[in-house]
C-alpha cells in the first residue's frame, strides 16, 4: 500500500518529537540554564512592547492602553516640529560620536602596551589602578567630577591658581561640557574595556611572533601586523554594538551633571524624555514613547546598516 504524503508528514513528525524529547532528557540541565535568560528577556524585554502602541495613542491614566484615543504619528509630529528637535539630536549624536571616536582606541592601545609590558608586577599595578574606576558609582564619579572642577575650591582652578590664571567654569559652559563627560568617561572604562582585547592578543600564536622576530621584524611592526589584525574582529563586534547605542548615552549622569548655565550643550533624547515623561508636572506618556521609540528605530536601522559594511568589507559582523 502506498505511503500518502500526510501520513509522511506525520511520521516525521513523531520522529522529531521523539528524538527531541531524547535530547531535552538528556541535557535537561542545559536546557533548564538556557530556559533563566528566556524567561527573563521574555518577561522584561518581550512582554512590555505590547505598551510600545502608547507612542501612537493619546495615552490616559485613567483609561487602559487599548481604550485610549489613537492619534497615529500625531507625537512623532509634534516633536520633529518641536524648536528643540534638532538641538537634542544634534546633543545626543555629537556626545555619542565624540564618545566613541575618543573612547574606542584607548582600550586598544592600553591592552596592547599592557601586553608587551616587561615587569608583571608593573602590569598587576597598572591594571588594578586602571580597573578600579569602572567599579565606581555614577553619582559617586559626579561627585567627584563636581568637586575637581568646582570654580572656587576646585582641584583643577586650584592649580590653575598656582600658576596666575584665572579660574574656569568648567560644568557652567556649553562648549566645555561634552570633553568633561567624555573624558571621564574614557578615564572611568579604559581598564574595564581593555579585558576583552588582552583576552584576545593572549590566544595569538607564539609561533608567528617567533617566526617574525627571525624575520627581523621591530616590535611596532609585530603589532601592526600581527597583534592588531587578530584583535580586529573583536574590535569590529564592539564598534557594530557601540554604533548600535549611539542614541542611549544613560540619562543618569548627564541629568547629574546638567545646570541652567549648560543646558544648550547637554540636554539630550534621554534627559528631555524623562523630563517630559517623569519630571514633567502633567506627565507626557505618549510623547516620551514616541520620542523613545523614535530612538529605538534610529539605533536598530544604525545597526542593521553598521553591521552589513562590516560584513562587506571585513567579513565580520554579528549576524
Amino acid at each position: 500500500m502506498a505511503v500518502t504524503h500526510g501520513e509522511r508528514r506525520l511520521a516525521l513528525s513523531q520522529t522529531w518529537r521523539k528524538q527531541a524529547k531524547l535530547r531535552i532528557s538528556q541535557n535537561w540541565d542545559l536546557y533548564l540554564i538556557i530556559l533563566i535568560p528566556v524567561i527573563y528577556f521574555t518577561i522584561f524585554h518581550y512582554a512590555p512592547m505590547y505598551g510600545v502602541q502608547i507612542a501612537f495613542r493619546d495615552f490616559q491614566v485613567a483609561r487602559t492602553i487599548l481604550e485610549s484615543e489613537w492619534v497615529g504619528l500625531a507625537h512623532f509630529r509634534r516633536f520633529f516640529d518641536s524648536f528643540l528637535f534638532w538641538r537634542i539630536l544634534w546633543n545626543t549624536v555629537y556626545l555619542s560620536l565624540y564618545g566613541l571616536v575618543a573612547g574606542f582606541p584607548i582600550p586598544i592601545i592600553l591592552a596592547i602596551s599592557l601586553h608587551y609590558a616587561v615587569s608583571k608586577r608593573f602590569k598587576k599595578v597598572v591594571q588594578m589602578i586602571t580597573y578600579a574606576p569602572h567599579f565606581i558609582s555614577t553619582v559617586v564619579l559626579v561627585g567627584m567630577i563636581l568637586q575637581v572642577l568646582h570654580l572656587r575650591i576646585g582641584l583643577l582652578n586650584g592649580v590653575r591658581g598656582l600658576f596666575g590664571a584665572d579660574p574656569v567654569n568648567y560644568l557652567g559652559r556649553p562648549e566645555l561640557f561634552g570633553h568633561v563627560h567624555v573624558w571621564s568617561d574614557v578615564w572611568r572604562g579604559m581598564g574595564w574595556g581593555s579585558i576583552v582585547y588582552l583576552a584576545a592578543l593572549a590566544g595569538v600564536d607564539p609561533q608567528m611572533h617567533e617566526a617574525a622576530i627571525v624575520d627581523g621584524a621591530t616590535k611596532v611592526q609585530r603589532i601592526w601586523h600581527i597583534d592588531i589584525p587578530s584583535i580586529m574582529p573583536t574590535a569590529v563586534i564592539l564598534l557594530i554594538l557601540n554604533v548600535g547605542r549611539i542614541l542611549f548615552l544613560g540619562f543618569e549622569k548627564i541629568l547629574l551633571l546638567q545646570n541652567p548655565l549648560n543646558l544648550t550643550a547637554s540636554e539630550i533624547i534621554q534627559t528631555y524624555v524623562y523630563k517630559v515623561g517623569l519630571q514633567s508636572a502633567i506627565p507626557q506618556y505618549s510623547y516620551s514613547s514616541a520620542i523613545g521609540l523614535f530612538a529605538s528605530l534610529v539605533s536598530f536601522a544604525l545597526l542593521i546598516a553598521v553591521n552589513r559594511i562590516a560584513k562587506r568589507v571585513g567579513e565580520t559582523s554579528l549576524w
